[in-house]
């Protein structure tokens, strides 16, 4: 374990031992201490003299801390009781005890916070809002090194508001758990007894209405059924809505301190008007709220009314002649400070905290309501913690700083278990306002921690909402050209409410919730909603996050089937461009390929599969798998397309109601020959590709439509030839590069600049690619698209010889000796006896078995040497095992032990067999083992 420092001034020579073991927590109040320049030898509290003795705190708490002290008599303890801004109300306990309270300025009126005395039980509950035990050494100030103090929250039942705290002090020898147990029952006791005598002042504040029943004979508002009774009279009706409407505006009233009336709009022109009336009786302090009608004209609805309240109590109006003659009553309600009009009618009375509270609720309901309806508009993560930040400012914080764990924003699984103090985060919000919009707020975008002790570290820990308070000076760090984001909040100390960010068992980071100064500290209603904002904006960040996740695999699978890199070819230079939509739409199955195949000619192909996501990039690789295994087999292109097209529309029969994913899908699947300088083609629902020649005419190769891939049977695939020129550039895309928006456009006005971007590009064809894409996607693409470019040369005559001979067996002695002469030619000689061997069987097996026609030998040059042997038989050449009497059957044997591969390709009319060779340099021979030789013989005998 790291040791910690030493606490301000502690070390050698000093009463406190060193700060080894100390609480994270702890520490970072010593800090904030130190910071604070609180001296540690007696620190001067301030004094409150304006007490009120007869407080409701007081008079729930004495008689239960009366028991507590008698439950603990004979042990030295002390009893403080604090109110919620940690002044010392009133102290129980021995006198020995008291006088050292006395001693250390603890006495009533004392404020006992963290801004002056430092680390102490009841500074750390009303910080943190929870029970805590603060241990000997653990103390700030010297004085109260030998006791051990454990404090716990005094909360309201009603809202849960912290009203202060309980402190019991005991020797650090004597101190036991169980102290702190019973502590936390008296003081959930106070919070019984607080509830008791609220009670009780709602009970005085309802008597003085039932004097002024008593006094006055008044008609009936009954709120559950809407309508207004008068004697004599007719009889208004409210909606439900209506009634609604007007108990919480009522609400809204008893809770506020400056507004006396409001006024709310009804349906058929009328409107109520709502007025506020302060009740004293007693102790109980409260108010009523009147509602009077009137119409769009001004006039009223005569007659006053008692009210039958939602909890089914019936209660009279206030109105000037019942407050008049109750006035002089004792217990009666004191006379209304503005007379309201003889029509009004009683809606709502009760105490302003009360009212506050209910207020407090709808609020955080309505935060909640909207919460759902803005967070997760996108999924983006960034966003959505910035739309988090701005729906609580300033609603429910001044300030919101939301930190994400590294690995969540690249899509990656969050850590097991809990995130650890100095855990790597990363901050994506901070949002104070719209004051702070031109702040430039440091932090946004770059890493940051939070050490152990930190409150902040804490709710990662605990994976719970925490409060407590912050110091500015302690999070602000050094100064920068750029604004800390607790700077925007001021100097001093301020609440802290973190909540973190839980999804499905894992924390994707917190959120720090602000609010400016100690004067509305968080209560445990804000931890509640805290929790589920955050709970919600967890689920959509983690919904940003999976989709990312599956994004990002979907492209990467995308791109580890599509070409890593194209191949090097004589037949043609190539270049190619994937863009992936954006993230709104998704991950596309387009697919683009160059697959060298027999005598130098290569297999141009691109292809679109429908949809998007993880299914269609797995559609694509088969079908690129398919398109790569059927190019192999030498197949024309329009049997290529009408093998793709039967492997679509064949459904296996356990799957024989579903749909195969690459129904739809297109392709286009081209040929090109460097020696006759033909390109053959065929599409499946595919664009024609767009051909630029030397000359600088761009067009589009007129090609015949055939239906999408599955489709098939509507139509045969037919394939076109074109003869392209030395230099020509073939284009080949998918559809999402003609397409604006979601939909295509005019596509022959996209197809025209296609052209003229091809038309005005330079030689290089990475720069015609990048021409393209911003032509044609300035602003990005809407769909994945494919660009594949090929710029097609032409073999050279003199790499070219070709012979016919009749179908005679005569004529191999003539063929290998025209092969002899043709390698010496071209200085290929090492190559002699091997191509000799393959123009042998070769020329001998067309002869014999290729039919009547006559027999064709080619040999091309290019950094290998290709034999190809055509005749007019479609018969498939195969190796076989030869019997050991047999003479012949051992040809195609030899022939593919004697070359680096071999194959054939079948014409409209015959087929060809090849054969390629690599030229291998010369070797020097190697030196001869004779006694390797010599061990080889040796009789084992």
């Amino acid at each position: 374990m790291d040791s910690y420092p030493f606490p301000p001034g502690g070390g050698p020579g000093g009463r406190t031992p060193p700060a080894a073991g100390v609480r994270p927590e702890i520490l970072a109040s010593w800090r904030r201490s130190q910071s604070l320049g609180i001296a540690r030898e007696g620190a001067a509290l301030p004094i409150e003299s304006d007490l009120d003795p007869d407080s409701r705190l007081i008079r729930a708490a004495a008689p239960v801390l009366d028991r507590l002290c008698e439950r603990f008599s004979g042990v030295p303890v002390t009893v403080a009781l604090a109110d919620s801004r940690a002044n010392i109300v009133d102290r129980w306990g021995a006198p020995a005890g008291l006088e050292l309270m006395d001693a250390a300025s603890l006495v009533p009126g004392a404020n006992v916070d963290e801004r002056f005395m430092g680390t102490s039980s009841v500074s750390m509950v009303l910080s943190t809002r929870a029970p805590f035990v603060v241990v000997g050494h653990e103390h700030f100030l010297h004085d109260l090194q030998e006791l051990t103090c454990m404090a716990a929250p005094v909360r309201d039942p009603v809202g849960g508001t912290v009203r202060g705290a309980v402190n019991l002090s005991v020797p650090q020898e004597l101190a036991d758990p169980g102290m702190a147990l019973v502590l936390q029952d008296a003081t959930e006791r106070i919070g019984e007894r607080l509830l008791e005598l609220s009670t009780a002042r709602e009970v005085e504040l309802m008597r003085s209405f039932r004097r002024a029943r008593e006094l006055g004979g008044h008609a009936e508002l009954d709120l559950g059924s809407g309508e207004l009774s008068r004697r004599g009279g007719p009889t208004p009706r409210l909606a439900s809505q209506e009634r609604l409407m007007l108990l919480e505006h009522a609400v809204e009233l008893i809770s506020s301190t400056g507004e006396a009336f409001t006024e709310v709009p009804l349906a058929g022109g009328r409107v109520a008007v709502l007025r506020r009336r302060e009740l004293h009786h007693g102790d109980a302090e409260g108010a009523a709220v009147e509602v009077s009608f009137e119409d769009a004209r001004g006039t009223g609805t005569p007659g006053p009314v008692t009210a039958t309240a939602p909890n089914g109590r019936r209660v009279p109006l206030l109105d000037r002649s019942a407050a008049a003659t109750g006035a002089g009553a004792p217990g009666a309600a004191a006379e209304p400070h503005a007379a309201g009009p003889a029509d009004a009618w009683l809606l709502l009375v009760g105490e302003p905290g009360v009212g506050r509270l209910a207020a407090e609720a709808r609020g955080r309901l309505s935060l909640l309501n909207e919460a759902g309806a803005r967070l997760g508009t996108t999924l983006d993560m960034r966003r959505t913690a910035e739309e988090l930040a701005e729906i609580a400012v300033p609603r429910f914080a001044d300030l919101v700083v939301v930190d994400l764990v590294e690995g969540v924003l690249a899509g990656e699984e969050p850590p097991s278990g809990r995130p650890r103090p100095g855990a790597a985060l990363r901050r994506m919000a901070a949002w104070a306002g719209e004051d702070s919009r031109d702040t430039p707020i440091g932090g946004v975008g770059e890493p940051t921690g939070y050490p152990a002790g930190t409150p902040q570290a804490r709710c990662l820990e605990t994976g719970q909402p925490v409060t407590d308070s912050v110091l500015t000076a302690a999070l602000a760090g050094p100064r920068t050209d750029r604004v800390h984001p607790v700077d925007l909040l001021g100097e001093g100390v301020h609440s802290y409410l973190g909540a973190p960010l839980s999804a499905r068992g894992s924390v994707l980071g917190l959120v720090g919730f602000y609010r400016r100064g100690r004067a509305r500290p968080y209560e445990q209603d804000d931890l509640t909603l805290a929790g589920e904002l955050a709970a919600r904006a967890a689920i959509s960040l983690d919904n940003a996050r999976r989709y990312r996740q599956e994004h990002h695999a979907s492209l990467t699978l995308q791109r580890s089937l599509l070409p890593h890199a194209l191949p090097r070819l004589s037949a043609a230079d190539l270049a190619s461009r994937y863009l992936p939509a954006d993230a709104r739409v998704g991950v596309g199955g387009d697919w683009f390929d160059a697959i060298p195949l027999s005598g130098m000619r290569v297999a141009l192909v691109v292809g679109d599969v429908p949809g998007n996501g993880m299914q269609a990039a797995a559609t694509m690789g088969r079908l690129r798998t398919a398109v790569r295994t059927l190019a192999g087999l030498d197949l024309l292109p329009e049997e290529v397309l009408a093998h793709l097209d039967d492997l679509v529309s064949r459904t296996p029969e356990e799957s024989a109601d579903e749909q195969d994913p690459a129904t739809g899908a297109t392709c286009l699947y081209a040929v090109y020959d460097p020696v006759s300088c033909r390109c053959t083609a065929a599409r499946a629902g595919h664009p024609p590709p767009a051909l630029l020649t030397p000359d600088g005419e761009a067009r589009l190769i007129d090609l015949p439509a055939g239906p999408p891939l599955g489709l098939g049977g509507v139509q045969p695939y037919e394939s076109a030839g074109v003869d392209l020129p030395e230099g020509s550039l073939l284009a080949m895309y998918t559809d999402g590069l003609l397409k604006e928006s979601r939909g295509y456009g005019d596509t022959d006005a996209r197809t025209g600049r296609l052209l003229a971007s091809l038309k005005h590009a330079g030689p290089e064809l990475e720069d015609i690619c990048d021409r393209v894409a911003a032509t044609l996607l300035p602003g990005g693409p809407y769909d994945d698209v494919a660009l594949l470019l090929a710029r097609v040369h032409a073999l050279p005559e003199d790499r070219v010889a070709s012979w016919e001979f009749p179908s005679d067996s005569s004529v191999v002695a003539r063929a290998r000796a025209l092969t002899r002469a043709q390698l010496a030619a071209w200085d290929m000689a090492e190559l002699d006896f091997n191509t000799g061997l393959v123009v042998s069987e070769l020329v001998t097996n067309a002869v014999r078995y290729g039919g009547q026609g006559p027999v064709c030998l080619r040999l091309l040059r290019d950094d290998t040497l290709i034999c190809e042997v055509s005749d007019r038989s479609n018969t498939s050449p195969r190796i076989r095992r030869a019997a050991t009497t047999e003479e012949g059957g051992r040809g195609l044997f030899l022939v593919a032990q004697y070359t680096k591969s071999w194959g054939a390709r079948y014409m409209p009319q015959g087929k060809t067999v090849w054969a390629e060779q690599a030229p291998q340099p010369e070797q020097p021979a190697p030196e001869t083992d004779e006694q390797a030789l010599l061990d080889m013989f040796d009789d084992p005998g």
